[in-house]
């Protein structure tokens, strides 16, 4: 869930960005030059399309026949929390407060049910690896008219998904129990961001009380991680955002742990290697002389994950974004490979892994495979290989037109969150933010 809400009063209220038809004739060549340069592909085959078309037929059939062999979940409190401008809802929460714990479900759209290695859309999800992200331009792993109906966990409908359900001490926040199961939910309500936090701010309204204890137990998770040494660079995040954040890494952490100790089994495990010590000094030497940034004394020790995340805490909002470019340039690029042991610097996480987005990324789809079936694909390590390769050429791809954006006299931020609108008269193309 990393895209952002409209905020009243902000660019996003402003309506679409507009350009002549012209300019949107360039933008949609500089699309085809990155898309041919990097091997993204944006059509999907006929036969994909056929596919996925046919398994969002019968749903209701289907789902019927499947609730004997999974655990029914469609009488517990459940709901879904997104951007407002979501198309589909691929992750779900549900909490309740036990004797000494927090039992929290995380449930994920049962993805590998409908998309499985004998299928057009496995052998297409595994081309692209991942959605790619350009502003206001996606290029999705999955047929979307898979994502947005049977895979889509819609309100007051009957879905098959794949659940996480984690017992947490309450105090150590450490997994007292944890359980990975198919079931079958049905949510109650699907939250933009801005209700879930209206529903914070005043728990008599619906889901009110379950969203408070969502937050209580994120709010601990996160400074939990803040305090053992994971970097939080983005620390001013609403707790409608850190409700869901930190639930998605609990239960991506579960699963994973789950895989290596419990199973012993190879996973696509997600190793972020760390910087050298020259490579933080240089980082913090830079984050030191930003006007108005300090690192209080009391951070800087032999952590500076901690030093960075104080910086962040105190700097002026101007600055958030020169700090961030300070970090990740000179962060190693984190990448899939089938055994943890490196771990997760930038979490500070010694085994991690994805689970919780398998619509968008191979990774969390192919580990879904993999924690059903008790079974790993013979070219793991391939797979490994190919969807860190994939999500870098997507990254550049993105990176690329952003900068084709901002040549041609476009704010990349604007045209992802307002979008485009093309028109005829030169004179209403107002290109700027």
């Amino acid at each position: 869930m990393s895209d952002d809400e409209p905020k009243p009063g902000s660019a996003e209220d402003q309506g679409p960005v507009t350009i002549t038809p012209e300019l949107a004739d360039r933008l949609a060549e500089k699309r085809e030059e990155l898309f041919e340069e990097f091997e993204i592909r944006d059509e999907f085959p006929s036969e994909v399309l056929r596919e996925a078309e046919a398994r969002t037929e019968d749903v209701y059939e289907e789902i019927e026949a499947e609730i004997d062999e999974r655990e029914d979940l469609r009488d517990l409190t459940t709901w879904t929390t997104d951007p407002v401008d979501a198309q589909d809802f691929d992750d779900a929460i549900s909490i309740k407060r036990e004797e000494g714990a927090y039992r929290l479900w995380v449930h994920i759209a049962d993805v590998t049910h409908y998309v499985t290695p004998d299928t057009a859309m496995w052998e297409e999800a595994v081309e692209r690896a991942n959605t790619v992200y350009l502003p206001d331009y996606t290029i999705h792993m999955l047929p979307p008219v898979l994502a947005e109906t049977v895979c889509s966990l819609v309100p007051n409908e009957d879905r098959l998904a794949h659940t996480v359900e984690m017992e947490i001490d309450e105090e150590t926040l450490s997994f007292e129990d944890i359980d990975i199961y198919k079931s079958v939910i049905n949510s109650d309500e699907r939250l933009t961001y801005s209700e879930c936090e209206e529903r914070l701010e005043d728990p008599s309204l619906p889901l009110g009380e379950e969203n408070a204890l969502a937050f209580e137990l994120a709010d601990s998770m996160h400074e939990q991680r803040k305090e053992d040494g994971s970097l939080v660079l983005n620390p001013r995040r609403d707790r409608a955002h850190t409700i869901i954040e930190e639930s998605m890494l609990k239960a991506n952490k579960a699963v994973t742990h789950t895989l290596m100790w419990d199973r012993g089994v190879e996973a696509m495990y997600r190793v972020h290697p760390q910087p050298t010590p020259d490579q933080w000094s240089e980082a913090l030497k830079e984050i030191q002389e930003l006007d108005g940034v300090s690192i209080p004394g009391d951070a800087w020790g032999d952590d500076p994950r901690k030093a960075v995340n104080a910086a962040l805490e105190e700097s002026p909002g101007r600055q958030l974004n020169k700090i961030q470019r300070a970090v990740l340039k000179v962060m190693p690029r984190a990448k899939y490979m089938n055994d943890p042991f490196g771990g997760h610097h930038a979490l500070n996480f010694d085994i991690y892994g994805h689970f919780t987005s398998p619509i968008r990324r191979l990774s969390d789809t192919i580990n879904h495979w993999i924690v059903h079936e008790n079974d790993v694909p013979e070219n793991l390590i391939e797979l490994c290989d190919h969807a860190s390769d994939k999500q870098k050429d997507g990254e550049t791809a993105e990176r690329l037109y952003k900068q084709f954006l901002q040549e041609v006299g476009l704010d990349p931020h604007a045209v992802n969150n307002r979008g485009v609108e093309v028109v005829d008269d030169p004179e209403e193309a107002k290109h700027t933010a």
